[in-house]
């Protein structure tokens, strides 16, 4: 990816208050679709992932606006590839009851550039 025309994105996660009122047998669904979308992330064509971060050990109960529950920074080579990653939150289902990540689980995406800071 050309730093000139690469996208610097930052997706914020949260969790709804879907996932605290879930069963235990539910809510290991949906951290077992949460980890597929992790990977999703990774594996969406134009996206490449910088890094990560959990803010779980001070963000208590759901996250209904910002400061969010986790963040991923990465890279995109175009606007498309931000929304494919959002969209994975529509797509990604939990368990075999049909739901989807989304019912559980939100994403924001911030869209930038990278800082340089000329000398």
């Amino acid at each position: 990816m050309s730093q000139s025309t690469t996208l610097r994105v930052l997706f914020c996660i949260g969790v709804n208050q879907n996932f605290f009122d879930a069963s235990p047998a539910e809510a290991k669904q949906v951290w077992g679709a949460f980890g597929v979308m992790m990977k999703g992330i990774e594996e969406t064509p134009g996206i490449r992932v910088i890094g990560n971060m959990d803010d779980d050990q001070l963000m208590v109960g759901p996250s209904t606006t910002a400061p969010w529950t986790t963040y991923v920074l990465a890279d995109a080579e175009k606007l498309e590839n931000v929304a494919a990653v959002c969209n994975l939150f529509r797509t990604t289902p939990v368990g075999e009851g049909g739901s989807k990540l989304w019912k559980y689980c939100k994403i924001e995406a911030r869209v930038g550039r990278e800082l340089i800071i000329q000398g």
